[in-house]
């Protein structure tokens, strides 16, 4: 695929709080791309982004905007319940297509999406933006390149943190707690980051077995999940997240036959390898737009590089069969199935 003059033009459907300074700058800043429409249900409010951000049309309805004959590709920003329809939509149009995190409500819609874009041979990707980020791209030098703590063997993740706010109201919930719109709880919405990220590192997660469960009541989905899985290449691994703690603290270990390695998910903070001939620190920072780096590969792609960009339809459906597999007794047990 070739867009004007050498360029990308893209479409923002749902330009929301993610768009604002995580990926839409992206789009316009990556070499050889331009976001030259943007659409919201709310009409006011994709004018009023389209004019604070200098992005020359808006729209209040998807299907205008996949349909405008100067988009060549299109990001889907909406909530997870969405995504399958506004991809299929984008793929029956011939455009590619980009796809907010977690891919789908489950992974029977993310095969959905999987089986069209490879029969109409269009491109998908998903926004596991962390697979381009040089801060994870130098844990993966220590771990393979530099071998800085030997043969990786075991991978212990944990997040823990305060319940938020937002989350207060039980009458008003964000939809990031409504499981018919996000699939499942703040795990559905953050802990996908850590296991694609591991995906990334070490390859497929094959199998996973898990625990949910809701302590503090406060919305109807998990608020607390303990898994344990296995990587193809053989390392494995546990897990454990709750959103209803005393404070915030973020690590995934992984301790190798000679030495371990401590980063977070989130933010910037410190690579930390221990050996024994000590302990070192590295510090990588984030960029300012934290999806332009996998945007560019995107965009290198979709004109002409192939295999460049690292998060395609397949490694973000392997995330969500992960988390499948982890909230099916779960969501079974609590009445909460979603999906197709």
């Amino acid at each position: 695929m070739s867009g004007e003059a050498n360029m990308i033009r893209w479409g923002i459907i749902g330009c929301g709080n993610v768009t604002e300074v995580k990926s839409g700058p992206g789009f316009q800043q990556a070499p050889h791309s331009a976001l030259v429409a943007v659409m919201r249900r709310d009409g006011a409010k994709a004018r009023d982004y389209a004019q604070r951000h200098a992005v020359p049309r808006w729209y209040d309805d998807a299907a205008a905007l996949i349909a405008d004959p100067e988009v060549d590709a299109v990001y889907v920003a909406t909530p997870p319940s969405t995504h399958k329809q506004y991809a299929l939509m984008s793929i029956a149009a011939g455009k590619p297509v980009y796809v907010e995190k977690p891919m789908a409500l489950d992974h029977a819609e993310c095969e959905a999406i999987l089986r069209a874009g490879a029969e109409a041979k269009v491109p998908v990707f998903v926004a596991y933006y962390r697979r381009m980020l040089p801060r994870f791209h130098r844990v993966r030098e220590l771990l393979f390149g530099e071998q800085a703590i030997g043969a990786p063997r075991v991978v212990n993740t944990v997040l823990y943190e305060p319940h938020h706010p937002r989350y207060h109201d039980g009458a008003n919930l964000p939809w990031h707690v409504v499981p018919s719109i996000s699939g499942g709880g703040v795990f559905m919405d953050i802990g996908c980051h850590t296991l694609d990220i591991l995906d990334w590192l070490f390859g497929p997660i094959v199998s996973a077995e898990g625990h949910a469960g809701n302590q503090l009541g406060a919305y109807p989905p998990e608020d607390t999940v303990a898994m344990s899985f296995a990587f193809d290449s053989g390392v494995l691994g546990t897990g454990l997240w709750n959103f209803d703690s005393y404070k915030h603290h973020d690590c995934i270990e992984v301790i190798g036959d000679k030495g371990s390695m401590r980063f977070a998910t989130f933010g910037d903070g410190p690579i930390v390898v221990e050996t024994k001939e000590g302990v070192r620190e590295y510090r990588v920072a984030n960029p300012a737009h934290i999806q332009q780096p996998l945007i560019e590969t995107i965009v290198r792609e979709l004109l002409g590089e192939k295999g460049v960009c690292p998060s395609t339809a397949e490694s973000g459906a392997r995330t969500t069969w992960v988390m499948d597999q982890v909230l099916r007794a779960y969501r079974r047990k609590t009445g909460q199935a979603i999906g197709a």
